[in-house]
């Protein structure tokens, strides 16, 4: 019984540990997976990735205007990049990455 309850325990511990790696979305990985695309080329008028230029107004609109725009889409940018099989923490994530390079 006591072997049973350990390997219980061992295995909702590791599901767990999985449950916790899977919520924190790779920012860098979403933003090459779908967003890089259009924000390193400049298509359809998206800001250049590292460009603070082009950046900085959106910036200043507040970290939730851009998470708003970039799950549910803003003028070009359709919603989540066209990937919708992101979860809004992933295009949160790559919304960070992207921020956190002209910051």
């Amino acid at each position: 019984m006591k072997l049973l309850s350990a390997a219980l325990f061992a295995g909702t511990a590791a599901l767990a540990f999985a449950s916790t790696a899977q919520a924190e979305a790779d920012g860098e990985a979403v933003y090459n997976q779908a967003c890089m695309a259009c924000h390193m080329t400049g298509a359809a008028g998206a800001p250049i990735a590292g460009d603070a230029e082009a950046w900085g107004p959106r910036v200043e609109k507040g970290i939730d205007t851009l998470y708003d725009h970039a799950i549910n889409g803003f003028n070009a940018m359709p919603a989540k990049g066209g990937n919708m099989s992101l979860s809004d923490e992933e295009v949160k994530a790559a919304v960070d990455y992207m921020v956190s390079q002209v910051q």
